[in-house]
Parts: C-alpha cells; structure tokens; sequence
C-alpha cells in the first residue's frame, strides 16, 4: 500500500466520507510528488558529476601525454639560458665546457685538423705560417658553429614544450569552461528539486484546505470529532503506523490535532 492509499485511508477514517479521502489523497500525493522530484534532481545532479569526473580524468590524461614534452621544452630553454649567458657565467662556462668537451667536437676538431695537415704536406707547405695560422683558427671556429647548432636545436626543443604547453593550457581553459557548466546544471538540478518538492508540498496543504473549505469550513468538517486520540489510533491501524516507521507522524499528529 502506498502512501497515498494510507494517507487517504486515515483521513478517511477519522473525518469520513469523501472529504477524508480527498484530504488524505491530496497530501499523499504531494508527499509522494516531493519524493518524485527528489530522486529525478538527485539523478540530474549525479549525472552532472559523473561529467565533471570525466573532465577532471580527461584533462589527466592529456596533462600525462603532454608531460614529456612540456618538460622536454623547459629543459631546453634553461640550456639555451645557460649558452647565451642569461643563467650566470657559471652556468654558461659549463655549457661550453660541455660542448668544448663533447664527442662531438673531439672528432670534427680531429678531421678538421689532420685535413689541413695533409693539404699541407701534399703541397709541401706543412711548416708555412698559413698552416699554423688555419689550426689555429679551426678550433675556435668549430667551437662557434657547435654552439650555434646547439642553441637552434635546443630551440626547436624549447618551441616545441611552449606549443604543448599551449596546447595543455587551452585544455584546461575548455575543462574549466565545462566544469563550471556542470556544476551549474548541477545546481540548477538540485534547487528545482527543492523548489519542485516546496512546490508540490504547498499544492497539497492547499487542495486539503480547499477540500474543507468545500466541504463547508473547519468547524463543520472538524467540529468537536476529530482528537489527538483518533488521530493515532487510526494512523495505528495502517501498515505504517503498525510497522513503529511512522511513530514520529503519528506524535506530530498530535500537534496536528490539538492545533484543531
């Protein structure tokens, strides 16, 4: 039995005839309405925060996949800082020591120099101040043209972190931007859910008032029958009422009855 049927069977039972039943029909069906409304705002508002879970995961994810590179790129331009010298000279002498030091310029420097010396020997000019004057300058040169490599391809590492780092901030714009329409949904659902439930609740009280005011008025419908006493026996004799659930209705009808 819903309580729809109990409530109409109680307001039945204590005021009689059709006003009992219209009385009890109306608040059961407004109890029942408020029950209604709650659980489809309660199923709005999860379904609003299952959505920004699955935000908050996505923008994980993407964060993850982007990280190698972001952190590729931050890494590049601080070496790009420590070879133009905007990290300190500590940092830049160590840069070029790196590179003054690196395999790689050990083996240019290597070829590059045995090539003038064979050049030299070949034309029998292996002592002239020209030959001197080349190995001299080689080093130096190799070493500058190293740096410049280095730097541009430490930029295209340093450009390509910025770009994935854009790319990562304008997601999290958009993640934002969703989130906070979500939780508005999310509001949205819950205040309606409440103001539904106030709704229905007033619409209720107001049909079983005008139920009796139909039926000709408080003193006719109420006069002199109606108790505290017969209010709970009757609500004792439904399954609610016998089950001790609607003990705590069955003591505020009391208020209910004595306010009659």
């Amino acid at each position: 039995m819903g309580l729809l049927s109990t409530l109409g069977g109680i307001a039945g039972s204590v005021f009689g005839g059709p006003i009992g039943g219209t009385i009890g029909s109306a608040l059961g069906g407004a109890i029942e309405g408020r029950e209604a409304v709650g659980e489809a705002a309660g199923v709005q508002a999860g379904a609003a925060q299952s959505g920004i879970e699955e935000q908050r995961r996505q923008f994980d994810e993407i964060t993850k996949l982007l990280a190698p590179y972001t952190q590729a790129g931050t890494g590049a331009l601080a070496g790009q800082q420590a070879l133009i010298g905007l990290a300190g000279p500590e940092a830049e002498r160590a840069a070029l020591e790196r590179i003054r030091g690196g395999e790689t310029f050990q083996e240019l420097a290597r070829q590059g120099e045995e090539a003038i010396l064979q050049r030299a020997s070949a034309t029998g000019g292996l002592r002239g101040g020209n030959v001197q004057a080349a190995l001299a300058q080689f080093r130096p040169a190799l070493l500058s043209q190293l740096i410049e490599q280095q730097y541009s391809r430490l930029g295209g590492l340093s450009t390509l972190g910025q770009s994935s780092a854009a790319r990562q901030a304008a997601f999290g714009q958009a993640t934002g931007a969703n989130v906070s329409e979500l939780l508005a949904r999310q509001g949205a659902a819950q205040a309606g859910g409440i103001t539904g439930q106030s709704s229905l609740l007033s619409g209720g009280i107001e049909k079983a008032f005008g139920a009796i005011q139909g039926a000709g008025g408080f003193g006719k419908v109420f006069g002199g029958g109606v108790t505290p006493g017969a209010i709970q026996a009757s609500f004792s004799q439904t399954p609610i009422g016998g089950s001790g659930f609607g003990s705590g209705l069955a003591y505020g009808n009391q208020d209910l009855g004595l306010n009659f």
